[in-house]
């Protein structure tokens, strides 16, 4: 019998549990980061709709994803590329929300206090840790012997 939490498992459910909770925590409890969100009294409600909407999709991502990966049936290799698509949604629209018009990172008020992280902004930075753990769980699964179902 082969053990169903393989290291690359273990690093996809990480990065769910992550894209589960860390957005919430981050942009609506955390005080000193939520007040730079959803807390913020310079952002318009728009703007907190956005910001809600991310929650809120990360919230489901993560959990679908953690479904997914949770399974012991079906196609289990398929099952773990899927939930590691999942997983990697949220951290890749962060780059990619840089890439339309009038988008940044930080707020202009506190863009110059803003703490870097190896020269990145911190979410940023997470974005960049979580894709790299899901690229080493694809190439570790990819080399490893199929999981019987």
């Amino acid at each position: 019998m082969t053990t169903h939490w393989t290291l690359p498992r273990i690093l996809v459910g990480a990065v769910l549990l992550n894209t589960l909770i860390g957005p919430l925590l981050a942009d609506l409890v955390i005080p000193d980061i939520a007040d730079l969100h959803l807390h913020n009294p310079a952002w318009p409600p728009h703007a907190k709709f956005h910001d809600a909407q991310y929650i809120g999709m990360g919230t489901l991502i993560g959990a679908i994803g953690l479904v997914v990966l949770w399974q012991r049936t079906g196609n289990l290799r398929a099952q773990f590329f899927l939930a590691a698509g999942l997983g990697s949604v949220t951290w890749l629209a962060m780059f990619g929300a840089l890439l339309f018009p009038g988008t940044a990172a930080q707020d202009p008020e506190h863009a110059a206090d803003a703490a870097k992280v190896i020269g990145m902004d911190p979410q940023l930075f997470i974005a960049l840790v979580m894709l790299l753990a899901l690229a080493v769980a694809i190439v570790v699964e990819r080399t490893r012997a199929p999981i019987r179902g």
